[in-house]
């Protein structure tokens, strides 16, 4: 099923742009992968790091294999750049894993939609570094980032 995504392409005003991001990122705040991958085109296709991902039903694994390595997963997507069907951003996100190590992961994302708003490609490039707990900045309760959290930029990230 395809329910249409607003705000739709062509994306022809920041603030259009900047609503689709943050949309996005409160889907992935959510950790909820069925939810999550009813963005994107059933045949929607994904670079991920070095895993290459094509269709929902692979991108509900992915995401559930995801979370289940990486807890207390905060993250904040922050636009970079906008045109016509396109968006890139820039996000980090902070998790720990099994070993109770903290990370960072710093990355950018290049996001092609079709006309109903649907993610039809999404590539990214992601790093991960390695924090001391007390260098952690991502702290409200796991979910949606309060409206008030200070952005990527305002973190100085």
């Amino acid at each position: 099923m395809n329910n249409p995504r607003p705000p739709f392409p062509p994306f022809l005003k920041k603030e259009a742009a900047a609503e689709k991001v943050r949309r996005a990122e409160d889907a992935w705040n959510s950790q909820n992968p069925e939810k999550i991958a009813l963005s994107y085109t059933v045949d929607s296709y994904w670079r991920n790091r070095s895993a290459f991902i094509q269709g929902r039903d692979a991108i509900i694994g992915f995401l559930k294999e995801k979370w289940q390595k990486e807890q207390e997963y905060r993250l904040i997507k922050e636009l970079w750049s906008f045109s016509d069907n396109r968006i890139a951003v820039r996000f980090a996100y902070e998790w720990y894993n099994g070993e109770g190590q903290w990370f960072r992961s710093y990355g950018n994302e290049n996001w092609e939609f079709d006309e109903a708003g649907l993610m039809q490609r999404r590539l990214a490039s992601i790093n991960d570094v390695a924090i001391k707990e007390s260098e952690r900045l991502f702290f409200w309760p796991i979910g949606r980032r309060p409206d008030d959290h200070p952005s990527l930029s305002e973190l100085g990230l």
